[in-house]
């Protein structure tokens, strides 16, 4: 196990160092020029030579790399190009936003998604669970930037129960900061429900076609006694990875949610960056994205092996 463990971490480490590589190549390529940019058009080109020198521009991009990432291993994430401020300073109050968005709709979205997973297993083929599986797949082929848009139509335009624009601040209590973000977490709920509740049933369905089930089921046992206490526990794997995978995309892919509410957090912090090229903001907030998917696929890799020891064995 410690040895597997191992591996996952190393794998998590390798992959990371390579989406870094591939984070800095495509900042490097994006169109324009950053000293430009922020002098404007009326710049000369000494003036722009100059702040190019001063922002180390004019360096190899190699040299310009491997000096970001050892100060990123540091903690040091950089200064921001446009207003001069410490990229850490300016993201940490995002980070806390982002997470706690992505941890009140993980708070509902998973206990849901698995609950109805299970009722689905239990009631295969039926009309709760053919309506399950018509609504999962409506939500997953509408993007969510359309679902918040009719949320908002709906909820804050039309019926004005919640607030269309998730403002938040440090002055807030916590039941207001729950009422401004239900909006977006709802949003979320959409979006990432149906993928855990059709794993879930897969994963439950599966092992209940097993010759331990059928003897249960000959021993008279009540269905939801035997998918709880037998089918569950041998079908969490899947639904771990399930679980984990949807996590990861609730503090990554939360983006185009963010933009859509004008919450602040890291993803419109990011956006903002882009539209402003300001380069080591969009590194950091790419790379710090990039490290929480992977270090929770990671985690998923490690809890799916230690719930299912026969993952343990080399094959």
């Amino acid at each position: 196990m410690r040895r597997l463990l191992m591996q996952r971490v190393l794998l998590g480490l390798l992959t990371l160092w390579l989406v870094s590589v591939l984070i800095f190549v495509g900042t490097e390529m994006l169109p324009g020029d950053v000293a430009s940019a922020i002098l404007g058009q009326s710049a000369t080109s000494e003036t722009v030579a100059a702040l190019r020198a001063s922002l180390g521009l004019d360096q190899p991009a190699l040299q310009r790399y491997l000096m970001w990432l050892l100060h990123f291993l540091q903690g040091d994430l950089g200064t921001s190009l446009t207003n001069g401020r410490s990229i850490a300073a300016d993201l940490m109050p995002r980070l806390c936003n982002t997470l706690f968005l992505a941890s009140y709709a993980a708070l509902v979205v998973i206990p849901l998604s698995i609950l109805l997973g299970i009722a689905s297993a239990i009631w295969q083929n039926s009309l709760f669970d053919r309506a399950a599986s018509v609504l999962s797949l409506a939500s997953i082929s509408m993007p969510e930037f359309f679902v918040g848009y009719v949320l908002i139509i709906l909820l804050a335009v039309k019926w004005a129960l919640l607030p269309s624009l998730a403002v938040v601040s440090d002055s807030m209590s916590w039941s207001e900061r729950l009422y401004a973000t239900t909006l977006p977490m709802l949003t979320l709920l959409f979006v990432v429900t149906a993928h855990m509740l059709r794993m879930t049933r897969a994963s439950v369905i599966t092992v209940m076609g097993s010759a331990y089930i059928e003897m249960a089921i000959l021993k008279g046992l009540p269905k939801w006694r035997i998918v709880v206490q037998h089918a569950l526990p041998n079908a969490l794997a899947p639904i771990i990875n399930a679980v984990s995978f949807n996590l990861a995309y609730l503090v990554v892919g939360v983006i185009m949610v963010e933009v859509v509410f004008v919450y602040p957090g890291v993803g419109q912090l990011m956006v903002n960056a882009v539209s402003k090229r300001d380069l080591p903001v969009v590194q950091a907030c790419g790379l710090l994205f990039a490290a929480a998917y992977i270090g929770l696929n990671t985690l998923a890799d490690v809890l799916a092996v230690w719930v299912n020891p026969r993952l343990r064995q080399a094959r």
